[in-house]
């Protein structure tokens, strides 16, 4: 279960080739989110039709519903969910963490410097302003409060492990420590420490549940970079985790986390796509937006997840060729073609975007379902056209066309 390298562009790009259990994923590639184990709104069905090679889904939620025991006995997450494909898992670190702490993770200028920067100490301002934190982290692992009932619960390295391996995804993410931009620089020290150590403890569990579910395909296991906006933290990260040895047991590929300035994306990715090994892959947490996609590819990333566009799409924000827009505008009321003509979705070869602005209007939950189906393919097809322009020398090209389309400038 590895991965192949198939094509190169500049000093960092690349095409390849994840093997899994369940498929080949032709990289670069963007991994659709299904939180509970579902792309809301959409059946997985759909989400073969336009083009998804693999599907991403939420330890944290499915821990706490309907408990990753139930999805054991159902023969996996893919099986239980009616997916062929491969399936990746987060470890539930992200959730704890940001739903507890009340913080969530911005890929924007929101906490890019500024006094809020500057001045954090460690902890959260839910926390600064006497309100209560539904999550406590220590060097075993996180306390946290269920968002469903209260109920307490408790995450450790191990713990992430079970929950992962009973889900049974071909590929999942080591537990880690989510900080973000606010956070000071000794804090971001001492987590980053953590995560380290909680990796190796990672490796150990998973070796053992290996060894003990051989009744199950062998999921990959992924270590996770933090280290927020510093160089030398992410690329000590990286280094780590990258040589890391338990017992012969190394991690299979990486994950890129953590809360990130969008202007420095790139280099961040750089900074750490430098220090890991060649030949395994890496992933970017959280990302989708079209000049973010470039960027990370040109630095080195391979896969990509997440929610926006599925989450946008439920609120009547659709993506075209030539930028974002919003289908509830009176302009679209009687738009009887399609809501890109440039796109060869299923809900832009049957519908207009006249019908899809009637559905919301109507508070249809059609609506949802085929927004969410035009931008989810919106993203898949983007990147595989940025996959295909890797293998045959046309990235800067498609980079420079795509991105003064889509925001109206050469960026």
């Amino acid at each position: 279960m590895g991965f192949t390298i198939t094509a190169r562009h500049g000093e960092a790009a690349r095409a390849g080739v994840i093997s899994t259990p369940h498929g080949d994923i032709a990289t670069p590639a963007f991994i659709p989110v299904g939180t509970k184990a579902t792309v809301k709104a959409v059946l997985p069905e759909s989400m073969a039709d336009l083009g998804a090679q693999a599907l991403l889904a939420n330890a944290y939620h499915l821990y706490l519903q309907p408990g990753h025991d139930l999805v054991d006995e159902a023969g996996g997450l893919g099986t239980f969910m009616n997916w062929p494909g491969p399936t990746y898992t987060d470890s539930g670190g992200f959730q704890v963490m940001s739903l507890g702490a009340g913080f969530q993770k911005v890929l924007s200028s929101e906490f890019s410097g500024g006094e809020k920067a500057r001045t954090a100490s460690g902890e959260d301002d839910a926390v600064r302003e006497g309100k209560e934190r539904l999550a406590h982290v220590d060097d075993d692992g996180v306390t946290f409060r269920s968002f469903i009932n209260g109920d307490e619960h408790r995450f450790t390295p191990e713990v992430s492990m079970q929950i992962q391996h009973g889900l049974g995804a071909d590929i999942m993410f080591a537990f880690d420590e989510l900080t973000t931009l606010m956070n000071s620089r000794g804090y971001q020290e001492k987590a980053l420490e953590r995560t380290r150590l909680w990796a190796i403890r990672c490796l150990a569990e998973h070796a053992r549940l290996t060894s003990e579910r051989t009744h199950r395909p062998y999921q990959q296991l992924w270590g996770v970079i933090q280290g927020a906006q510093y160089e030398d933290l992410r690329r000590q990260a990286a280094r780590d985790l990258g040589a890391m040895d338990v017992e012969g047991w190394t991690f299979d590929g990486f994950g890129i986390g953590g809360a990130l300035e969008k202007e420095n994306l790139g280099t961040i990715v750089r900074w750490v796509t430098e220090e890991l090994p060649e030949q395994k892959p890496r992933h970017l947490l959280g990302i989708s937006e079209v000049d973010d996609l470039f960027i990370a590819i040109a630095a080195g990333a391979d896969t990509f997840d997440c929610v926006s566009p599925s989450r946008v799409a439920r609120n009547s924000a659709v993506y075209t060729r030539t930028g974002r827009v919003n289908l509830t505008g009176a302009r679209y009321r009687r738009q009887f073609a399609p809501i890109d003509e440039t796109c060869d979705c299923y809900t832009c070869t049957h519908y207009t975007a006249a019908y899809v602005h009637h559905l919301f209007r109507a508070k249809e939950m059609l609506a949802s379902t085929l927004c969410t189906i035009h931008n989810e393919r919106f993203v898949v097809r983007l990147v595989d056209r940025i996959r295909a322009s890797l293998q045959d020398g046309s990235f800067d090209a498609l980079r420079e066309e795509t991105i003064g389309a889509y925001y109206g400038e050469a960026r």
